[in-house]
């Protein structure tokens, strides 16, 4: 039997732009991609805290290095900029391979810079919390 789990989360990333007119997707710096091994093309679930919105799309890579998280096509309704979402990927294993299968998860600050990386969802950065909310997305420092 295959089980669909979690593979790839980026967890509580800032969305940097949306932009309605473009065909879809959600666009993501592609360190970050790498790092939870998403590839292009690869379909994702978009969690929005702000709002409790859920979709599905797939992946664009972004600037390496840029900290983007775009939200493209109709789902610029449903997701805005300085909106902070998680971006869940998933695969279907094998039920023998379940009991070493990890999955990829990045947190990051507030500019979307991994600050803690590993397998362990639950495992939260020191301060509990992936950054600071009060900080604007990619603000000048």
């Amino acid at each position: 039997m295959y089980r669909e789990m979690m593979k790839s989360k980026l967890h509580r990333v800032t969305v940097t732009h949306a932009d309605v007119n473009y065909v879809g997707s959600i666009t993501i710096d592609r360190d970050l991609m790498d790092m939870v091994d998403l590839l292009p093309n690869e379909k994702v679930d978009v969690v929005n805290i702000a709002n409790g919105a859920r979709l599905s799309t797939y992946v664009i890579p972004g600037k390496r290095g840029s900290g983007v998280i775009g939200i493209n096509g109709a789902a610029a309704r449903m997701v805005s900029p300085g909106d902070v979402i998680i971006v869940i990927g998933y695969a279907l294993v094998p039920g023998d391979e379940l009991p070493s299968f990890k999955p990829a998860v990045v947190f990051v600050d507030g500019r979307n810079r991994p600050i803690l990386s590993g397998d362990n969802p639950l495992a939260l950065p020191e301060d509990g919390c992936a950054h600071d909310l009060s900080r604007p997305a990619l603000a000048e420092e």
